[in-house]
């Protein structure tokens, strides 16, 4: 007699939202590279950081894009890609390839011309944003964070892997948190104005009507199509509890 159920080696497991898409690929690639170069060659992070009296005395206009692959130490590249990998992914499927990586450099660079622009602010906390270098893929990914709070605002976060917070009040705490900190004193907020020009960008580039509708509506359709041939084939993720016999996984 066969089993109707599957063997328990059958079964597959998955963590996280699926494998890499082409554009997140590449990212964690270029970071990954980038971050072997600088730990060998520290001069590259003083030539390639963002540093608003570079940009703006010596014209170093590159700098407000390279930034993004340079990082601080072991933990700040992990866990800047991944939350890339997090909440990059099913953005890149929605929107396409080359809308996300779009989307990622517009807030990526908006956000290092948020701190260009705050070091000229005078304000003491502010003092020293003009001559501090800022590193990391932060900026980006705070946008790709709003833009997935966005699409899918009830979709839950845990907070440091243990609190469950719908993304959309998540990412509010998330910004609240970098602007306090970003006025807790001289030289401290850095790169918590980075995070928030992120967010910034992010925002702005999406409520202004920037997003590839054509990618979005078969997106949806999509999704419409696979519930609804769930229900006509009876398919229920998780199992019915009032009805064992009719689980099917």
């Amino acid at each position: 007699m066969r089993s109707r159920y599957p063997s328990p080696s059958s079964l597959s497991y998955s963590f996280g939202p699926g494998p890499l898409t082409p554009a997140i690929k590449w990212l964690v690639i270029a970071n990954v590279v980038a971050f072997v170069v600088s730990w060998f060659a520290q001069p590259i992070i003083l030539l390639f950081g963002l540093q608003p009296v570079e940009v703006v005395q010596r014209f170093h206009v590159w700098q407000p894009f390279t930034y993004m692959f340079l990082h601080a130490g072991i933990s700040h590249i992990l866990f800047n890609m991944l939350a890339l990998w997090m909440f990059g992914v099913e953005l890149e499927r929605m929107w396409g390839t080359r809308f996300f990586l779009k989307f990622y450099f517009v807030a990526g660079v908006g956000a290092a011309l948020t701190t260009i622009i705050v070091s000229f602010i005078p304000a003491a906390f502010l003092a020293s944003t003009y001559t501090s270098v800022t590193i990391g893929a932060s900026g980006a990914i705070y946008g790709v964070l709003l833009a997935y709070a966005m699409y899918y605002p009830n979709r839950p976060i845990y907070m440091y892997f243990f609190f469950p917070i719908p993304a959309k009040y998540f990412v509010i705490i998330m910004g609240g948190i970098s602007f306090l900190l970003s006025t807790g004193g001289p030289g401290g907020g850095v790169a918590h104005i980075t995070h928030l020009g992120g967010l910034l960008a992010g925002y702005l580039y999406l409520k202004g009507g920037r997003v590839h509708l054509i990618a979005e509506i078969k997106y949806r359709y999509l999704k419409w199509r696979i519930n609804r041939m769930r229900r006509k084939f009876d398919v229920y993720s998780g199992g019915r509890a009032d009805d064992i016999d009719r689980r099917v996984h």
